[in-house]
This record gives structure tokens, sequence and C-alpha cells, in this order.
């Protein structure tokens, strides 16, 4: 049984993070049909996916070394957080976009840091 979970914990924040990075992708597809040129379709474009391109590279360090995914993926929700609360929104809105963003974000760290511990507690 214990095989089977340390599977999960190595396999979990590597397949999440891979969906959640999929879904933030997919928020930069607003940029098409708004008319505006190619060139700057394409830039709009870049600059929607930065946010994803950085955790491609996160995840990509992370697959080996999970302490750097561990913190970077819990950063990145609180970052999340603070930039909706800089916004002039409600509180209701940052909570729900936070849990939806932010949320698994937390989730995805959490998973990095336990394969961390479990490999550190192993040696």
């Amino acid at each position: 049984m214990k095989k089977k979970v340390s599977k999960f914990v190595y396999w979990a924040p590597r397949i999440l993070s891979i969906i959640f990075i999929a879904f933030l992708a997919l928020f930069s597809l607003d940029v098409f049909g708004n008319g505006l040129s190619f060139w700057e379709v394409v830039a709009a474009f870049l600059m929607h996916n930065i946010p994803v391109f950085v955790l491609i590279a996160v995840l990509w360090i992370s697959w080996k070394h999970e302490i750097v995914g561990g913190i970077a993926f819990i950063l990145a929700g609180f970052a999340y957080i603070a930039s909706t609360m800089i916004r002039q929104v409600p509180w209701y809105l940052v909570l729900s976009w936070s849990l939806i963003i932010a949320g698994p974000a937390f989730l995805i760290g959490i998973f990095f840091f336990m394969n961390w511990f479990g490999k550190k507690k192993k040696k």
C-alpha cells in the first residue's frame, strides 16, 4: 500500500500542474476576435501567457527538485491573491477568484512538498 501512496504523491503534482497550466493557458484565448492586427494578437497572446511560460519552467525544474515546485507554486498562489486584492473589486470576487486560481496552485505546492519530505525521509 505504501508503494501506491508514494506513486500517487510523486505523480499527482506533476499531472495536476500540467492540467493547471493548460487551464491558465485557456485564458489567453480571449485575445482572438477582438479586431486586432496579426502582430497585436501575437503580442497579446504572448503577454497573456507569461505566467504559463514561467510555470512550465518551474515544472521542468520541479520534476527532479520538488522543493522548487513546492515553493514556486505556493508563491504563485500568494502572488495571485495579492494581485487580485490590489484591484478595486468586491471581497467576494477576490475570494472566488482566489479559490479557483490560487487554490489549485496551493494544492500542487503541497503535493510537491509532500514528495520532497518523503524523499528526504527515505535518505
